[in-house]
């Protein structure tokens, strides 16, 4: 392979042709000359073959953040490589420099350090190293060939964790557990509630609460106290089949349902219940079993972080049998999904009712705000017919979410911006009433 120099000197070479006596003479010269400088120069450059590569830096960032990850490159050969060094990423990775130049005495090793700013969440690997060795005039050079170049890349992958913007309605969402907590334990009993402690009587506490027992050892009126539930079980379960490639907005709608899910997951797990996880469509793609405290978040955000949604129709039958596999004990079941109506009316509402006899379920859906515009758009005739097929699909989403409502599951239908939150929200409203 040569560079520009052979062309140059090549070009310097013409130009003396009107100097020759016999021009095409001359012309033979200088390819002649050319080529056998180019070819001793290519043989005196340093093999590529004879390095080491390996890498180090950071693995996990959150999307939207930058990470370094150095490329170590190693001289075994006995002689010194003098080129470039081509340091290729997938494009989504955010690579701000790939190529680099390299100057490398035997036995000696460069640091070559890339600076990466992801684009999409999930796993951005590299693609491959390419090294090209000049030799010493700079007219020739040597290059890794494409399978030498892949076998000495050393792998590496960034995992790019969601970026969990729902986090700025946390603080809101736990001053209200707080709230529904101590509204319990005032109010007195509530329905699904547990005993927490015995206290005495004070005007206006419900006479229900009253421990007659207690009060008739102590000769003074005692009550019961109640706090809200604890050690409840919550599985957010994610649809990752087809209809969660639907871009809703700026991004597709499993985004929005990851966010939600670690925003439930966050407040379930400071509430003290125990948080699972799932991802289906035509199969399991994540699962995170039961926990709670400060290890379940981190493991539901790794496991959410590379998911992709399957242009396949999700299985309802397999997304059942799991959740009643997975989950003993009654449940407070999060089915993040979409409102269509042949999915739901064909594969989940015949596989409900045995869902909902053992567990508490939420069907939770993202709203397209492009059909509530077109909706309401009258500019055009066309606008009209586009207005009657947007009121017609909210129809269908309406008599989906009856025919749910009918077997007791709660439906959450809102805007991206205010999905998460809405979820939350009913999570907190069925645990301050004892439902879950």
């Amino acid at each position: 392979m040569i560079t520009w120099r052979p062309v140059a000197l090549f070009a310097l070479g013409l130009i003396t042709l009107p100097a020759w006596p016999l021009p095409w003479l001359g012309l033979l010269v200088c390819i002649v000359v050319v080529a056998i400088v180019s070819v001793l120069d290519a043989v005196l450059a340093a093999s590529p073959r004879h390095v080491t590569m390996w890498r180090t830096g950071d693995k996990v960032t959150r999307l939207g953040g930058t990470v370094h990850v150095t490329l170590h490159v190693h001289n075994d050969g006995a002689q010194p490589i003098t080129g470039r060094v081509r340091d290729a990423w997938t494009p989504s990775a955010g690579s701000h420099a790939e190529e680099y130049a390299l100057t490398l005495p035997p036995g000696a090793t460069a640091q070559l350090t890339t600076t990466l700013t992801p684009t999409r969440r999930g796993d951005r690997p590299c693609s491959r190293v390419t090294l090209r060795s000049y030799g010493p005039l700079g007219f020739a050079y040597r290059q890794t060939p494409h399978k030498t170049a892949q076998l000495l890349t050393p792998p590496w992958r960034i995992r790019v964790l969601p970026p969990f913007h729902a986090r700025k309605h946390l603080s809101e969402k736990l001053a209200r557990l707080r709230v529904v907590e101590g509204a319990v334990a005032v109010r007195g009993r509530g329905q699904g509630t547990e005993f927490d402690a015995l206290r005495e009587y004070v005007p206006g506490d419900d006479v229900r609460s009253i421990d007659w027992r207690t009060t008739a050892r102590r000769q003074t009126i005692v009550t019961k106290t109640w706090r809200v539930e604890r050690d409840r079980r919550v599985l957010s379960v994610i649809d990752t089949g087809r209809t969660s490639a639907v871009r809703v907005g700026d991004e597709p709608r499993l985004d929005a349902q990851i966010e939600a899910c670690l925003l439930l997951s966050t407040v379930a797990s400071h509430a003290g219940d125990r948080v699972d996880a799932l991802a289906v469509d035509t199969e399991v793609r994540a699962a995170v079993d039961s926990g709670s405290g400060a290890t379940v978040m981190p493991r539901i955000i790794r496991a959410m972080a590379p998911l992709e949604p399957a242009l396949v129709e999700t299985d309802y039958g397999l997304v059942v049998s799991e959740v009643l596999r997975r989950e003993s004990k009654r449940a407070l079941v999060v089915l993040f999904t979409s409102l269509e109506p042949g999915a739901i009316t064909e594969s989940l509402l015949p596989a409900l009712p045995q869902l909902a006899a053992r567990h508490k379920v939420i069907v939770a859906t993202v709203s397209d705000p492009e059909i509530g515009r077109l909706r309401t758009a009258r500019a055009e005739a066309l606008d009209v017919y586009r207005a009657a097929a947007a009121e017609q699909a909210l129809v269908e989403r309406r008599k989906v979410a009856a025919a749910l409502a009918r077997h007791d599951v709660e439906v959450i239908d809102a805007a991206a911006d205010q999905f998460a939150p809405a979820v939350v929200d009913k999570y907190l409203m069925l645990k301050a009433t004892g439902r879950l």
